[in-house]
């Protein structure tokens, strides 16, 4: 597979009560492309959204769900979800401020 660039990365935020509440604490959950690594993902954010430091990246690999259409059953895609941890001198990502 060709390299992958930093606005490939990030694919959209998660948004969910649970995601939601982390905002205050400068916590930010994505999907990611499921090849990317902790670097890309800081990389990346960093890039995107104009001053923002990120301390830590957590990433979780997510299993497609079975799924049963008639007789026949088949899987949906695997995704890769990140939540990103911003420094407390770091600015908050805009994105999220209309939410």
């Amino acid at each position: 597979m060709a390299a992958i660039e930093y606005y490939d990365v990030i694919l959209k935020p998660v948004i969910t009560e649970k995601s939601m509440a982390g905002m205050g604490e400068k916590k930010y959950t994505f999907l990611v492309h499921p090849e990317a690594n902790k670097v890309m993902i800081k990389e990346a954010v960093e890039r995107m959204f104009e001053g923002a430091k990120v301390a830590k990246v957590n990433t979780m690999n997510l299993d497609g769900k079975t799924k049963r259409r008639g007789n026949t059953y088949g899987k949906t895609a695997k995704t890769k979800k990140a939540i990103v941890w911003l420094t407390e001198d770091s600015k908050e990502i805009e994105i999220f401020a209309g939410l």
